[in-house]
This record gives structure tokens, sequence and C-alpha cells, in this order.
């Protein structure tokens, strides 16, 4: 059982497609279509705002490689796909532990809510370092991957000339293999990342899936309730087991404690979890999908 990953349990659940969203190239009309529903989803303004892409990692990579910079500073400890990919374009990268300590770079990275703590940096403190950034020409990007459940990004001060916003689809809908992600930004960024993309970028069966998805409100509201409960239940089932929980979101905990003898006793009921090799004492747990593997992780952690 994998409770490795942030990604909700329950996904989307997939409706009746079309034919032709296999057997056709996508259509233009249908990638803007999708475009303008991300668009007021996450709070933007327009589909001019919006590119979207096969997945958020295809965004992460791409970036540096169009606005390439000396020196950028990632606020900390995150996921190391940023740092990575900024420094595959020569960026001297450094991992900042405190917010300010993000002024004086070029580029800035902030992952909000963070992963692996939950950390949230409130919208008027991102949009001053956005400000600040672009007085000197350099660029904020906030990874809002994880934001979906959690209240409003901040789409809506776009366009900003030194602001990059992340969307990830696959998360939340519980689609990660659907291969779906935005970026929000400026337009004339943002028809720069659709150019660099190319054509039909997106499939078919992820422009009508992610269109219909990203449209149900409904779903959105009653999924972040119960996954929040479900979140109260882990919290509770840790904290009899031992772990304190110290962070997370509504797809993932952050516990710490005798984190190795705990990892070894999940791993030997198939269990697998996120250690943390620079925090040895943090274990990241998802949340389990069914009656069966919310049974089966209670059994092996209240085990003596």
């Amino acid at each position: 059982m994998d409770l490795s990953t942030g990604i909700n349990p329950v996904p989307y659940p997939l409706p009746d497609l079309s034919p032709d969203c296999f057997t056709r190239l996508p259509e233009p009309d249908a990638e803007h279509a999708l475009r303008a529903i991300a668009a007021r989803a996450y709070g933007a303004a327009d589909a001019a705002l919006v590119a979207a892409a096969p997945g958020t990692q295809m965004l992460i990579d791409l970036i540096p490689r169009l606005w390439p910079a000396r020196g950028v500073a990632v606020l900390g400890p995150t996921y190391a796909e940023h740092a990575h990919a900024w420094a595959k374009q020569g960026a001297r990268v450094s991992t900042v532990g405190a917010f300010d300590a993000l002024d004086g770079a070029e580029v800035a990275v902030v992952v909000n809510p963070n992963n692996p703590d939950g950390q949230r940096t409130p919208p008027a403190r991102l949009l001053g370092l956005a400000d600040r950034m672009a007085a000197r020409g350099g660029l904020l990007l906030v990874d809002e991957a994880f934001a979906d459940l959690e209240g409003a990004g901040i789409a809506a001060a776009l366009p900003h000339p030194g602001l990059i916003v992340l969307r990830s689809f696959g998360k939340t809908y519980g689609l990660a293999g659907l291969r779906l992600g935005f970026a929000l930004a400026g337009p004339e960024r943002a028809a720069a990342i659709r150019a660099a993309l190319g054509p039909w970028a997106v499939s078919g069966p992820a422009l009508a899936i992610g269109a219909r998805a990203l449209a149900d409100g409904d779903w959105l509201a009653a999924t972040a309730a119960r996954l929040a409960a479900e979140c109260r239940d882990l919290d509770a089932l840790l904290a009899a087991a031992g772990p304190r929980v110290v962070g997370g979101t509504k797809l993932f905990r952050l516990a710490e404690g005798d984190a190795p003898a705990m990892f070894g006793r999940l791993g030997e009921a198939g269990i697998f979890v996120r250690r943390f090799a620079e925090h040895p004492r943090w274990l990241r747990f998802g949340l389990p999908g069914t009656p069966e593997a919310w049974a089966r992780l209670r059994r092996v952690l209240v085990a003596r």
C-alpha cells in the first residue's frame, strides 16, 4: 500500500469520452475551452493568462529554460525538483529557511502550501515579494500544487510582470497519470510557455476530463470536506501511535517521532510512506483510500 504520495486516493469519476478524444488530434478550440475553465477555477481573469501542459513537472523544467537566471532562492525545505531544474540551466541555487531571505535573488521559488510541512505564506506577503522582484526585473514562481483544497491562490493578481503561478491537476483530482498542469502568468509569459510547448501539448482525454472536473465546483467542495475529516482521523491515529503531527495539507500529513522504527514496521507490513534523509525524524503520510486500507494502517500503527 503506497501512502508516500500526496495524491487524492479517491479520484474524480471519469466521464464517458467520445472516441474522437483518442482518434483525432486535439482541436485548438478544446484547448482554449480548457484554459478558460482553468482561469475561472483558479481565479485568473482570462484564458490568455493560462498555459496548459502535460503535467506540472514539464513546466517546472521548462520555465528555467525560458527565463534563465544566475541566482535562484528556493524557500525550503521543499521538494527537490525546482532546485534541480534551475541548477540544470546553470543557476546558483540556494535553499533558504526564511521568507525574507528570498529578497535579492533573481528568481524566488515558493511552494504554497509547502510540501512536506504544509507551511502557508499569506498572499499579501507573496505579492509584496512579487512587486519587489518585478521592480528589478526578477521573477517569483509560486507553486500552488496543493492549493486547490486549501482556499484561493494568488492568480487573481495576474497579470503581474514578476509572477508565475503553477497549478497541478492530478493531485487534487486523483488522476496523476492523466498528466495535466497549468502555468498562470501575464499574457506574454503565458504565450511564450504555450509556444515552447508546441501544438497538441495536452492530450484529447486530458482536455475533456480536465474541463469537466475543473468546472465541477460541487465535487471539489464535497472532496475538501471529506478529506478534512479524514485528515482529522489520521491525525488522531498517528497521535495514538506515538508520532506528533507537525504539518500537512488535506492530501498528506507530516509526523515527527521515532521515524526509523515506524518506517521499518510499516515496511514489514507492506505499507510505504515518505521519509526524509535530511530530517530523519519525519514521515509523510498520504491518506488511505478505502475502509480496508484504513483498517490495515490502523492495525500496524496500534500494534505493540
